[in-house]
């Protein structure tokens, strides 16, 4: 399982390329079901706040299965999911989410909440964290880096 989880976290990685190049928050996620690959998904939010990866790739999981009850599956995606698409993993019935690293602001399945194994819920996950933890924060890292140095140069043009 270890090998299949870094496998697929490493397909996830190059969806949050994907998504940076559109200059978006580098977020990739996948929907695996056994040992095949169902849909993938990566961060389009600039546009539409609720379009996080893992949203998108639940919904066309739900597509290609024919099916909204997602039981059986696995989501894979580089940062720990938030609140509101840790409910959508509950509502979708995941199986099992991996995910890479965590996210200390919003992170909502172990950081600040733990929305996919909180037993008031009608539904559970198993939860496998820190997969390509290293190379997922990196590439967070990175691109909050450059964004910021991208506002402060643009800060200083228009005070000159």
């Amino acid at each position: 399982m270890r090998l299949q989880d870094e496998y697929f976290m490493r397909r996830a990685l190059a969806e949050a390329v994907s998504a940076a190049a559109r200059g978006d928050v580098p977020v990739g996620a996948l929907v695996v079901t056994g040992e095949r690959l169902v849909s993938t998904g990566s961060n389009r939010k600039e546009n539409d706040p609720t379009a996080h990866a893992e949203i998108l790739a639940m919904r066309c999981a739900a597509v290609s299965l024919e099916t909204w009850n997602l039981g059986g599956c696995t989501l894979y995606v580089t940062v720990e999911p938030c609140p509101m698409c840790a409910g959508a993993i509950v509502l979708a019935r995941i199986s099992r989410l991996v995910f890479g690293c965590f996210d200390p602001r919003a992170g909502a399945c172990g950081t600040l909440y733990d929305i996919v194994r909180d037993g008031r819920l009608n539904h559970r996950c198993a939860v496998r964290s820190g997969v390509l933890e290293g190379e997922c924060a990196a590439m967070m890292t990175e691109y909050f880096r450059n964004r910021r140095a991208v506002r402060r140069k643009n800060a200083v043009h228009e005070r000159s």
